[in-house]
């Protein structure tokens, strides 16, 4: 299968570099370099200039002759420069063209300058999602998504959320035990769900620069079956319960019950992926207590109901547990995990 990978000038190099990387694995473990045959694609036959001073020599350019493509992604330039009217005709003729096709990051301004988004269901980076929306009002911006599969096209986050659709499009590929291969090897999360917002509870609770309720956000993370109440967080933290809101508001974007919510479900999702737990010793691990408000949190944060999210993404020591009938509870739920 021939990927192509379109790097304008600027581009972010991981975009380009990452899902590279990812799927180049793929073919190594196969033993089989045809599975996946990677092409750069230049505007120009001049090195490509990508972030972090790296130049990336393309393997051909948009003025070349037609070769078919499968999949074909389209890296993006951070700083979001005008899309040259050459590129997008190039973009809007190929896209079309190939099995899938897809941006990370960024790139999703050159498939909107391409007319290939409209009416779209699509994501970008968080930074960029509102400018994305202003200048193409008719795209459906999901500003908080990992990736987006919408039919043939697919739209990353961006820089490392890039590898995450790489992931996921080998496991359409090849199976999920060639994708869990490759993101042990890359020490990379399987499987962030498409769904999965971009701020996990655990990125959350280093982005506060406040120490009182970063000291909570971790509390919270090791502590998530206990009975978590604001109060008990505002005590802990040495303030009054409209001060701790406030304040926790302020510094996260989210409430206190936000926070305690996301954070059991994150716990709940790697639980789902690793362990042949029964719903309810799951929801009890996980902080929920009952079977039922965890499906309701969970089908309302991830959009599937826990059991569904289960025979997606389950990895393949959590099948082979649930085949043997074990259910030894994950301690560490909590903490992440590198794979």
């Amino acid at each position: 299968m021939r990927i192509a990978i379109l790097a304008p000038p600027g581009v972010q190099s991981l975009d380009v570099v990452g899902p590279a990387e990812v799927f180049w694995e793929a073919a190594r473990r196969r033993q089989d370099p045809g599975s996946y045959d990677l092409r750069i694609i230049g505007t120009t036959p001049e090195p490509i200039r990508g972030t972090g001073g790296l130049k990336l020599l393309p393997d051909a350019t948009i003025d070349d002759p037609d070769e078919p493509i499968d999949t074909l992604l389209v890296g993006g330039d951070p700083t979001l420069p005008p899309v040259d009217r050459k590129v997008s005709e190039w973009i809007a003729r190929r896209a079309p063209q190939a099995r899938r096709y897809g941006s990370v990051c960024t790139g999703a301004f050159l498939l909107a300058e391409a007319g290939l988004l409209d009416g779209r269901r699509v994501t970008t980076h968080w930074e960029t999602a509102d400018e994305l929306a202003r200048r193409y009002p008719k795209v459906i911006v999901e500003p908080d998504r990992i990736f987006v599969r919408d039919g043939s096209l697919c739209t990353a986050a961006g820089v490392s959320a890039g590898m995450d659709l790489a992931l996921a499009l080998i496991q359409e590929d090849f199976g999920r035990d060639l994708a869990l291969a490759v993101a042990r090897y890359m020490v990379l999360f399987l499987k962030r769900p498409g769904g999965q917002s971009q701020f996990s509870a655990h990125l959350l609770a280093q982005a506060t620069e406040k120490s009182e309720i970063e000291e909570s956000q971790q509390y919270v993370l090791h502590h998530l079956a206990e009975d978590l109440t604001v109060d008990k967080l505002a005590g802990q933290a040495g303030m009054s319960r409209r001060n701790f809101t406030r304040m926790f508001h302020r510094e996260t974007g989210m409430t206190p019950a936000d926070f305690i919510r996301a954070a059991r479900v994150d716990a709940a999702r790697r639980l789902l992926e690793d362990s042949s737990l029964p719903l309810k010793t799951l929801a009890f691990e996980s902080g929920f207590g009952t079977a039922s408000v965890m499906r309701r949190a969970f089908a309302r944060s991830m959009g599937v109901r826990p059991q569904e999210y289960r025979t997606r993404f389950q990895s393949t020591s959590g099948r082979s547990a649930l085949r043997r009938g074990a259910a030894e509870p994950l301690r560490r739920a909590a903490e992440p995990q590198g794979e």
